[in-house]
């Protein structure tokens, strides 16, 4: 019964009350975030994976989210922790309203702005983002907030040695009284127990000593975490995607951790991301975050998340891909691979147009020049990391003849940050992805290929597709799914022949092809362009993706 409903994502989110019943009876780590158990017998809620006993069937309590679980009284079990749970894979696909209030409220817009601005950034009145949200959810926009809140202070409290007060602040909450209230009745512990006892039940140490890289001077104790995923991920590939597209001063890669700095809400930060080497501690990533403003861990830690597709179900886009007599193959030799997304669709949008007809390399030494132009550096250096990408309203405000690059493309990259500066084009986690579609189609220089890779990856969309892409095209030439010939994105030869003729037929039966692989396109694509690594990015990628 419950293989049945792994199947999509739609499935896992129609599970009746025995359907749950049975991925708890099972175990099953695949429906952690998708859902949480509530015992009325203990008052506590939990993971449907936890390794405790489980109840009997009419002491169980089924909640979509944790934030409903905590409004009916219930604490989050100190043995599975079900609050650092994976967060459930059915608000990165869907578009409608509820899964772009999740994305917005899951980067902090409730924290910083209130229901209001979540209300002004979805376009519907506050009372409807209620009424609709609490319906799914069986919890508000606030309480939901408010549970993500508690999350983010209780990793202050066990990582860091700050003052619990500057915590209190630093997580949201209005007030110290609001703070221990809600740490005691969401953890049944106080912010004190909470520090003395550290995840997990064991023992807290102290906070590490400052690191130092690259030459510099030792730095202030970066934030650890630990991110969860549901396995299994192809990590290695996934650095590798993101080392090779690197551009140096924002980005860059040691041994098997990826580095990068980030601007948030309220100040720049520097995220650490590598795999996390406690055996017995499966499933988790490890992080390190440096933050100017600690009110912005919340924003990093979901933009880290999106960047990596941590959120994915890598069971249902294998289930369905596999069965493919084209994709199978692929999907079935590796089942833990992502889309990587992005921390900033903005800076991703910008990027995807200075890679347009150029080779991957090329794409890096473009940004790497736009970035000591234009870049804001950081405040302390961290190594070979000195500042952020630039702004939209700083490449806004530039001259196309001045960028380092062909005039067109600058006018393009103009015009395109001129659109996001002013508001008009929105690229944010609850951005309308066929809205913004259009709009960036509008745009002049801005073509099918670019539009859809900025959906794939700055809007983490799991189903877009890129037909003329020449990395797909080759990839399925060498699986023999369509005829021999030359392509590529945006301008080149396609493989029935040269010219716009060619290219658009070629476009056309490769998304024909693609129609069996919804609503997972966008990581048929990586199985596809990881088919031709690495002789696709040292030797083919003269015109290829940036």
């Amino acid at each position: 019964m419950v293989e049945d409903v792994t199947k999509n994502v739609a499935g896992v989110a129609a599970l009746d009350d025995e359907q749950r019943y049975q991925a708890a009876v099972s175990k099953d780590p695949r429906f952690d975030g998708v859902f949480f158990i509530a015992v009325t017998s203990t008052g506590i809620y939990c993971r449907p994976s936890c390794p405790a006993i489980t109840p009997k069937r009419q002491n169980m309590r089924f909640y979509r989210s944790a934030a409903a679980a905590q409004d009916g009284g219930f604490r989050a079990c100190k043995r599975c922790r079900p609050d650092a749970s994976p967060g459930s894979p059915e608000w990165n696909i869907r578009a409608d309203m509820v899964g772009r209030a999740m994305r917005l409220i899951a980067d902090g817009i409730v924290d910083r702005h209130g229901v209001e601005g979540l209300a002004d950034r979805l376009g519907y009145e506050q009372r409807q983002v209620r009424r609709l949200v609490t319906a799914e959810l069986g919890a508000g926009p606030l309480a939901i907030a408010r549970a993500q809140r508690a999350q983010t202070a209780r990793i202050l409290t066990e990582t860091t040695a700050l003052p619990l007060s500057e915590i209190a602040f630093a997580a949201g909450f209005a007030s110290i009284r609001q703070f221990n209230a809600t740490m005691h009745e969401v953890f049944a512990m106080t912010p004190t127990q909470l520090r003395r006892v550290g995840p997990g039940g064991r023992t807290q140490k102290p906070p590490g000593t400052p690191r130092s890289r690259g030459g510099c001077p030792p730095r202030r104790t970066p934030l650890g975490l630990r991110l969860a995923y549901r396995a299994p991920i192809d990590l290695d590939r996934m650095f590798g995607f993101l080392a090779a597209r690197a551009i140096p001063g924002v980005e860059s890669a040691e041994g098997d951790r990826y580095f990068r700095t980030i601007q948030l809400p309220n100040g720049t930060g520097i995220a650490s991301l590598g795999p996390f080497l406690r055996p017995r501690d499966p499933g988790y990533l490890d992080c390190e975050l440096e933050l100017e403003d600690l009110r912005d861990l919340t924003a990093a830690v979901q933009r880290c998340r999106r960047l990596l597709d941590l959120d994915a179900d890598p069971e249902a886009v294998t289930g369905n891909l596999s069965a493919d007599p084209v994709l199978g193959p692929l999907a079935r030799a590796h089942p833990g691979r992502r889309s990587p997304g992005h921390v900033d669709g903005n800076e991703l949008a910008l990027r995807a147009v200075l890679g347009q007809q150029v080779s991957v390399a090329a794409a890096r030494r473009l940004g790497a020049r736009l970035v000591a132009a234009y870049g804001k550096p950081l405040s302390r250096p961290d190594g070979p990391l000195t500042h952020c990408f630039p702004s939209v309203e700083t490449l806004a405000a530039a001259d196309p003849a001045e960028l380092p690059m062909p005039r067109a493309r600058g006018r393009a990259l103009t015009g395109l940050a001129a659109a996001l500066a002013s508001g008009e084009l929105s690229l944010d986690p609850g951005a309308e992805r066929d809205r913004a579609s259009s709009l960036l189609l509008a745009l002049p220089g801005i073509g099918p290929w670019t539009a859809a890779y900025i959906r794939m990856r700055a809007l983490s969309d799991p189903d877009a597709f890129l037909p003329g892409d020449v990395g797909v095209l080759a990839a399925l030439r060498r699986l023999g799914a369509v005829p021999g010939g030359n392509g590529a994105p945006d301008g080149s030869g396609g493989p029935h022949g040269s010219g716009v003729a060619g290219r658009a037929r070629a476009s056309r039966e490769t998304a024909v092809l693609a129609e069996s692989w919804r609503p997972w396109r966008s990581y048929a694509v990586h199985h596809l362009w990881a088919s031709l690594e690495p002789a696709f990015v040292t030797d083919l990628a003269e015109k290829g993706q940036p």
